[in-house]
């Protein structure tokens, strides 16, 4: 069993050194990985439990070395089932801290069914899903993610896929804290691993990320000094639907499933709340920038909802104090026979 954070009056003192492993971070220079894997390792000491009570569970692909450079438990397992070791993990030791890395190709082409159930289950694990709408590991294949017209290694005239966009999935298999994040905003990207870590249930949080070698640029528009001001908006909880620069501020007013973008002083802007379970509001929020609309980034869903491992452990003990915990007496129920030689 994982071992529980001592209280002595001071806490415990970790530092990101005590989450780095000894092995050499091998991602091609300039990647974006770089980033999202510093910003985990300077979150965990903030979260007061030992390093024994986290656990790292990777599939396949770039993103999937991740365990190797963490100074915790780690599983590195086979294309797209991480969500199912992590679901094993979770469920045979709720005391741990879960965290699934995955990218883009690995989590929604053969892993897709895996991460759906994942989230629909509400098992309290963290999905970290770094998405560069390309395959790096095999050397620049398009992926679920990329873009209609992707000319890349595999699809060399251009892609003619329509891409999968991972919030409105989750949407659709209700999960109940979603999330996106940039890998060149490390203060912002610290602050929504932060609210998942500390989410009861499924987190799913989707980082934009930088493959510098096959897909580079893949999300300028949201990253460059000049462009992102126009292009991002920051979800505030409670607060209006607004983005820009300060002297050409706007806003957004989202009704019948269409985004319209009007001026920030506009007194029908919709205002954000994490809260709302409508999957209506939460499905349009997450195809805004498909609807002519800024891209939002941030804290999509962030509601209460038993964990699937607390109510599997409350039926376990239930079913036992009832008498009905006999493994042997459910085998040899109902139909069944002795096969005699």
């Amino acid at each position: 069993m994982a071992t529980e954070a001592k209280s002595n009056g001071i806490g415990l003192k970790l530092s990101r050194k005590d989450f780095q492993s000894d092995q050499t971070v091998r991602w091609c220079p300039g990647c974006g990985d770089y980033a999202i894997l510093a910003g985990i390792q300077k979150l965990l000491p903030q979260l007061g439990m030992p390093r024994e009570n986290f656990v790292f569970v990777g599939g396949i692909g770039c993103a999937a070395r991740f365990p190797y450079y963490m100074n915790t438990f780690g599983f590195h397992t086979i294309h797209g089932r991480a969500p199912g070791f992590a679901t094993g993990i979770k469920v045979t030791q709720p005391d741990l801290s879960v965290w699934v890395i995955s990218g883009d190709g690995d989590a929604l082409s053969i892993g897709g069914n895996h991460l759906i159930h994942a989230m629909r289950r509400n098992i309290g694990i963290k999905i970290l899903l770094f998405n560069n709408r390309i395959y790096g590991l095999t050397k620049g294949q398009y992926s679920p993610t990329s873009l209609v017209g992707s000319k890349t290694k595999s699809t060399p005239v251009g892609s003619i896929d329509y891409p999968l966009h991972p919030i409105s999935l989750a949407v659709g298999a209700e999960c109940s804290f979603i999330a996106r994040a940039v890998d060149r905003d490390q203060k912002h990207m610290a602050e929504v691993l932060d609210a998942a870590a500390r989410h009861e249930g499924t987190a799913f949080v989707e980082i934009m990320q930088n493959c510098i070698v096959f897909n580079d640029g893949a999300w300028h528009q949201y990253t460059e000094k000049g462009l992102k001001e126009q292009n991002v908006l920051y979800l505030e909880d409670g607060k209006p639907l607004v983005f820009g620069p300060e002297d050409d501020r706007k806003g957004v007013n989202l009704h019948d499933f269409k985004t319209d973008v009007v001026a920030s002083d506009d007194p029908d802007l919709t205002v954000h709340r994490v809260d709302d379970e409508e999957g209506a509001y939460v499905h349009m929020l997450s195809r805004m920038e498909a609807d002519g609309g800024p891209l939002p980034l941030g804290i999509f869903r962030n509601i209460d909802r038993p964990p699937y491992e607390r109510m599997i452990g409350e039926q376990v003990a239930s079913a036992k104090e009832k008498g009905e915990g006999s493994v042997d007496d459910l085998l040899t129920s109902g139909d069944t026979w002795i096969h005699k030689n």
